[in-house]
């Protein structure tokens, strides 16, 4: 068939040469010699086509265009079977950018809108929180003044259907996809409520939802405010402040900003978050590519929180944002880190959005800190496995139990004091607190990674949430949970459940079951603010932060030359 379409092409080639030749008068001397380069150049054309088109395969033939677009005209034109030219290139996309950096990333067009929402501040919805409970969307919270709440709906109904679409045994999801929708449009559910025998209907407008990134703020000990910041979203920073301006009329005195389990978020954010604790020009953080040229960001002096004793709290999540933030209060001898030593993300990534709604986030620089550092933790390109696994590797070393295992490899820093810090990877605090692992035993493992505890700390409060909304503080619903011997009570429910009771276990874990049973019960009938002042109560890290306040320690000290050697001999 080839040889076939390849003489048509020199046949056509040959008539077009004759009809050139038939254009010249026949008696002109010339007519041999035009006849023989003719011929000539017939053969010439004839050999060239038959190498490159030749032996049943097409060669591409790149004169500097796109060898990409080539490949996929192709496969489009020639290929055996009928091909979704589309979704194949939904597929390369993100094949290709994963071999550039571990953090450059494509985002489809369906998962685009729901990527960016949990930094934009707000998402149209009904305003509830929900989870699957035995293959059915059970409503966990209710989001005070949302729609849903309008309308009668409460924490603890199961949804059963939204729009006449049956919603049992979907995934969390695709039940998401049909409770959430544009503002104004209405979603009509169908909800079974305990002690009501019939269902109830519920058509609920949709509206914008605040989406929360200081989930909790408030006093401890008289005069240390806490906070959490769990992303850094558009709205973070006016949310911060008005936290803080709450604390501060409480009387917060010093404070604690807890940055654990954080992946990061705008970096713009983390730097006018920044600027607020820092004196004027303070480098916060800058950043630097090959296609982008060194660009410092500098504190103005205006922060309102220039002198407030501070400790940052961070671990192995915290990221990105989290990060810039952490390490321009430690490189600034602003205050004192403890925790963990952090993911190490030093990539800054741009969005491109093409015409279709997808978008491209590439990495396009590398953020340092005040020092110099660029905290991005090693990786091989094409390697993206072995760099989500750096973290197991963290803990098989035992670097979240021993601060001798900790690894980095990059070179020495110091911050303004003349402190050493060390990049390589991560901020490492200048306070390691290990994880605690005492009293873990392989039945609590059991109860807690199956999901048996949430389960039940789920079903306590769906069975008592009339008591239990009575209760008005954290610390009533502590008490009432002592009366109720919950930890017996679980031990029968495990029993029920498929999971033998081990009473040496069971005590031997006490204080784990203790914690974990309470704050998921806490956490199922009251807010976030609630559920991490009873955590803290005996956080490690939390406690030895209200120590470092408490001794007057939390601005750093200019280390004695004694120290500085050491420091410097340990780097490897």
């Amino acid at each position: 068939m080839v040889l076939y379409k390849e003489q048509l092409v020199l046949r056509d080639l040959h008539f077009c040469i004759i009809d050139e030749v038939d254009s010249v008068l026949i008696d002109d001397a010339r007519t041999p010699l035009i006849i023989s380069i003719s011929m000539a150049l017939g053969i010439v054309l004839g050999t060239f086509l038959t190498s490159h088109f030749g032996s049943d395969r097409f060669s591409i033939i790149d004169f500097g265009g796109n060898k990409l677009n080539n490949l996929l005209q192709l496969v489009e034109n020639n290929y055996v079977d009928t091909v979704d030219m589309n979704a194949l290139v939904e597929d390369a996309l993100p094949e290709i950018l994963s071999k550039l950096d571990p953090h450059s990333a494509y985002i489809p067009a369906k998962d685009s809108k729901q990527a960016s929402e949990e930094l934009k501040g707000s998402f149209s919805g009904i305003g509830i929180s929900f989870r699957m409970e035995n293959d059915t969307a059970t409503v966990m919270n209710i989001i005070h003044g949302g729609p849903a709440e309008k309308v009668g709906m409460l924490a603890g109904d199961r949804i059963i259907s939204a729009n006449d679409t049956n919603l049992c045994r979907m995934q969390s999801t695709e039940v998401m996809k049909h409770i959430k929708g544009e503002k104004g449009t209405e979603v009509r559910l169908l909800v079974v409520r305990h002690g009501n025998a019939e269902p109830l209907t519920f058509n609920v407008v949709r509206g914008d939802i605040p989406v929360e990134s200081v989930d909790a703020a408030y006093i401890m000990d008289d005069d240390i405010g806490y906070i959490r910041v769990k992303k850094f979203g558009e709205q973070t920073y006016a949310e911060m402040i008005t936290a803080l301006a709450r604390l501060g009329l409480g009387g917060m005195k010093s404070l604690i900003v807890d940055l654990r389990g954080n992946t990061g978020g705008y970096m713009h954010i983390a730097i006018q978050m920044a600027n607020e604790f820092l004196p004027e020009g303070r480098l916060i953080v800058y950043t630097e590519g090959s296609k982008v040229k060194r660009e410092d960001y500098v504190s103005n002096g205006y922060g309102s929180f220039k002198s407030l004793p501070l400790v940052v709290l961070v671990d192995e999540i915290s990221a990105s944002a989290s990060e810039i933030f952490a390490g321009a209060i430690q490189d600034n001898d602003r205050g004192t880190i403890i925790g963990r030593r952090s993911f190490g993300k030093g990539l800054v990534q741009q969005p491109m959005e093409f015409k279709d709604g997808s978008v491209v986030r590439l990495t396009i620089a590398r953020y340092h800190t005040p020092s110099g550092r660029c905290i991005q933790k090693p990786y091989e390109k094409g390697h993206g496995e072995d760099y989500e696994n750096e973290l197991l590797m963290r803990y098989q070393r035992g670097e979240f139990y021993v601060e001798d295992s900790i690894h980095q490899d990059g070179p020495v820093y110091h911050t303004t004091l003349g402190r050493p810090v060390y990049g390589g990877g991560g901020i490492r605090p200048d306070i390691f607190i290990p994880d605690d692992s005492t009293g873990v035993t392989s039945y609590y493992k059991e109860a807690a990674y199956t999901g048996l505890i949430a389960q039940f700390c789920f079903e306590v409060v769906d069975q008592n949430r009339e008591a239990l909304s009575a209760l008005e503080t954290m610390e009533d619903k502590v008490r009432w949970m002592d009366r109720s011997n919950m930890l017996e009570s679980f031990a029968r429910y495990g029993q029920k459940h498929s999971l033998p009771r081990r009473n040496l276990m069971l005590q031997r874990s006490r204080n784990l079951f203790h914690r974990a049973i309470y704050s998921g019960i806490i956490y199922n009938s009251s807010d976030m603010n609630d559920y991490l002042r009873f955590l803290n109560q005996d956080d490690p890290a939390v406690q030895r932060a209200v120590e470092v306040i408490r001794e007057g320690k939390t601005f750093p000290q200019k280390p004695d030359q004694a120290t500085l050697t050491t420091d410097s001999t340990c780097v490897q």
